[in-house]
């Protein structure tokens, strides 16, 4: 059941990716010669005017083929033929619809919460002593910050909303991090704050929970949406530095084993929604900001050469452009080969 729930999920996100592409294609102009869900094998085909759409066997991509894309072509329709500004609006709306697809699961589960969480403390951790008095045993406390103090960075990075702050607690080695807060308006800077509860915990503190309404549920979805972008930022960025290793790198045999699991260990039909909904979130995030980074191959690495014809006032020679983005794409299939590895690798040792 969880193969299948994935199945769809992927395919939800590749469709509305892709029809980003096509629909900004049709409304520009240009002629699209297939719109496909899935690559290798069709399934299913239908010729729908200039346009055949077709449904193929591996649910891991798609794409939406464009007249004159990657070689010249003397259709007035083609793709190269269109003005810049729509090509590269072209180029960006899959990512633009990776993104409202984002925010709109975001909204979603933002709808099922009781209350809407927010980037600013309410009350500390504490312990009822034998007496039925209770002591507060929380180490940010007794590091400065304060009722009401709202979380603007930790350790330099920016925080958008709760996500940031149990990424970074919980992925950090430490549990002691320089912190600044917003307290009546300015901003104030503690250096070394330990964050410790009574029973060794790093979250030591409560988060002031808005009442549900129109108003604080987008507010929240956007700083959830915000969240999610800079946690794909970060894990980049470690990515690129090396601070995640290679055997990190998950695919989407990982992606699918994640959402297996889901369905198995959650709670109830709820909670597997919810949990489903975030998961749908984060990946269609991650997408499409890896699509609008400047790899061949990617929307991002088309983009850069529409910069260059804009730089140059002429476009670079298609064939020159194809040999580029192939070379992308090379490197690209490369690292989804050794992320499957990794996937299988973690299946049979069982995560170790």
């Amino acid at each position: 059941m969880g193969i299948i729930i994935a199945v769809i999920i992927f395919g939800l996100i590749v469709m509305v990716h892709e029809f980003g592409h096509f629909i900004c294609a049709k409304l520009s102009g240009v002629r699209v010669l297939e719109f496909s869900i899935g690559m290798g094998f069709k399934l299913l085909q239908k010729q729908i005017g200039e346009t055949k759409y077709s449904l193929r066997l591996l649910p891991l991509g798609g794409f939406c083929a464009m007249e004159g894309e990657d070689e010249d072509s003397d259709d007035p329709h083609s793709f190269r033929s269109a003005k810049l500004w729509k090509r590269m609006i072209i180029l960006v709306a899959g990512a633009g619809m990776n993104f409202i697809l984002g925010f709109v699961a975001i909204v979603i589960m933002m709808s099922m919460l009781s209350s809407v969480p927010t980037r600013q403390i309410e009350g500390f951790s504490a312990i009822q002593l034998e007496d039925g008095t209770l002591e507060r045993r929380s180490g940010s406390y007794d590091s400065g910050l304060r009722h009401d103090d709202i979380f603007y960075k930790i350790d330099d990075t920016r925080i958008f909303s709760m996500l940031d702050i149990n990424y970074i607690l919980s992925a950090s080695p430490t549990n002691v991090h320089d912190v600044t807060v917003i307290r009546d308006g300015e901003k104030v800077e503690f250096d070394n704050v330990t964050f410790e509860n009574a029973s060794g915990g790093t979250v030591d503190f409560g988060l002031v929970q808005k009442e549900k309404n129109p108003l604080t549920i987008i507010k929240g979805s956007g700083e959830m949406f915000m969240s999610m972008g800079h946690i794909v930022g970060m894990s980049l960025k470690q990515l690129v530095s090396g601070q995640a290793k290679k055997e990190d790198i998950s695919g989407p045999v990982g992606v699918v084993t994640a959402i297996n699991e889901t369905t198995q260990e959650s709670e109830d039909i709820k909670d597997t929604i919810f949990q489903l909904i975030y998961m749908t979130s984060l990946i269609t995030i991650n997408i499409g900001i890896f699509n609008l980074l400047p790899i061949p191959g990617l929307d991002g690495g088309r983009l850069i050469f529409c910069f260059i014809e804009l730089i140059r006032r002429k476009p670079v020679k298609p064939e020159h452009e194809g040999y580029v983005h192939l070379a992308g794409m090379v490197l690209l299939f490369g690292i989804m080969i050794m992320a499957t590895y990794n996937d299988i690798v973690r299946l049979i040792t069982g995560g170790v």
